[in-house]
């Protein structure tokens, strides 16, 4: 993983080398407490101990019974489906991965209709064991198994805590089973059991990811002018201090697209703390070129663009053209004219004084993808230390799901007595 962060400077609201400077004693700081944390497994920074610590063999053996599936259907939410979500989505396969990441009826039934579940793997997720959304979408799509006549004791893989109704359910019917790791937040769990599972029922090479997680902790250091995951934490910080508080996140890849959404949460639920934090909103190029880039450019100067690429892709030529205006694109390819289009942005927000920083990998493969989730976890830790927030809670989203389940009588919460405290001012 590359970071250019040159576009970052001398922007508005931006920075300049002098401030790098300065800023780099806080990040040899930072890194210090990082590094004692990885050393000691402490709740949060045990996350980048995974590259080495996550067992390639556990998992390659869990999901050996289920053969070559037709699909794998991954039933969790958030940090429980989207590093999966990431790797598959980015990476080809013959086994087609789906995802239920929410609980809307209609989407639930459609996917369900369309799926062949005596060719399917289930792979359901969930740390506790106890998350309202995936049991209960792993209880509809266990009745839809029995409808179909497929025996789900057979067709099922749980990823789950030592304890908790999932634990108890994998033991009751001996299903195999992989633990989530000790001292990790989901949204960081991309590098283990939880997001590596459905690569290796794709056939992908869980050993190459992990390596890429590997490469991406050989290049920690104490100095952001050393690392590329800490230049890009101590950047994204400095200029969310400086009033860039939106943080447009765009690859230009449409393989990437998902990992956009997995940043998303990771950025956002991590940083979101104490009133500070940057708010991620997802793009992709060069589509947005052409729906957000005009507020980007001259909206509102609170904003950093990451811009996200492989320099290196599959390509496909264009057709010569006799249209006037268009011969210029014959004889050149899709993947000239998409650099072509990431130039052209990269130079228009500067032109604009709009901070950008560019994010580059080989290519879209497991190794490399493998180093760009470490990467930005390691990035967001460092943002994390240097904002003093407390990176590896979620005390908001913790709030929402204790409401939600005293709303449908799974306790009794005094979040869910604040639901019928809602003002109303309708309009009809």
């Amino acid at each position: 993983m590359d970071v250019d962060i040159g576009n970052a400077l001398e922007t508005r609201p931006g920075l300049t080398e002098e401030t790098l400077d300065r800023l780099d004693d806080r990040v040899a700081d930072a890194h210090d407490r990082i590094a004692r944390g990885m050393a000691d497994d402490e709740f949060g920074y045990a996350s980048l101990n995974l590259p080495e610590t996550a067992d390639p063999a556990a998992i390659r053996a869990a999901v050996e019974p289920f053969g070559e599936p037709e699909a794998v259907l991954t039933v969790g939410i958030g940090g429980s489906a989207l590093g999966a979500a990431t790797l598959a989505d980015a990476l080809e396969s013959d086994v087609d991965a789906h995802f239920l990441d929410n609980v809307d009826p209609d989407a639930v039934d459609a996917l369900l209709a369309d799926l062949s579940l005596a060719d399917t793997v289930v792979n359901v997720v969930s740390r506790s064991g106890t998350t309202a959304e995936t049991l209960a979408n792993f209880l509809v799509v266990r009745d839809a198994m029995d409808d179909a006549g497929v025996d789900w004791t057979e067709r099922t893989l749980v990823t789950t805590g030592e304890e908790g109704n999932l634990r108890q359910l994998a033991e009751t019917h001996d299903l195999p089973a992989l633990d989530v790791p000790e001292g990790v937040p989901g949204r960081f769990s991309a590098l283990s059991t939880v997001g590596l599972a459905v690569t290796a029922l794709q056939g992908h090479d869980v050993e190459a990811v992990l390596a890429g997680g590997r490469d991406g902790m050989d290049a920690l250091s104490g100095s952001l002018y050393e690392s590329p995951a800490y230049a890009y934490g101590a950047t994204t910080y400095a200029l969310a201090e400086r009033g860039a508080l939106t943080n447009a996140f765009m690859p230009y890849s449409e393989s990437l697209e998902t990992f956009a959404e997995w940043f998303a949460q990771l950025w956002a639920e991590s940083l979101g703390k104490d009133g500070l934090g940057q708010t991620p909103a997802r793009a992709l190029g060069a589509t947005d070129q052409h729906s957000q880039l005009q507020l980007y450019r001259a909206g509102p100067a609170d904003k950093l663009v990451t811009l996200v690429r492989p320099t290196e892709r599959a390509d496909a030529p264009i057709p010569e053209t006799d249209l006037e205006g268009l011969s210029y694109l014959g004889g050149s390819s899709l993947g000239d004219l998409l650099d072509a289009e990431f130039a052209a942005t990269e130079a228009s927000l500067a032109a604009a004084d709009v901070p950008n920083v560019r994010v580059e990998i080989d290519r879209v493969d497991e190794r490399a993808l493998g180093e760009l989730l470490f990467g930005m976890e390691a990035a967001c830790v460092l943002y994390g230390e240097l904002a003093s927030v407390s990176t590896f809670t979620q005390p908001a989203v913790e709030w929402g799901k204790k409401a939600a389940r005293g709303l449908l009588g799974g306790g009794d919460f005094p979040e869910a007595e604040a639901v019928a405290d809602k003002r109303e001012f309708r309009i009809d």
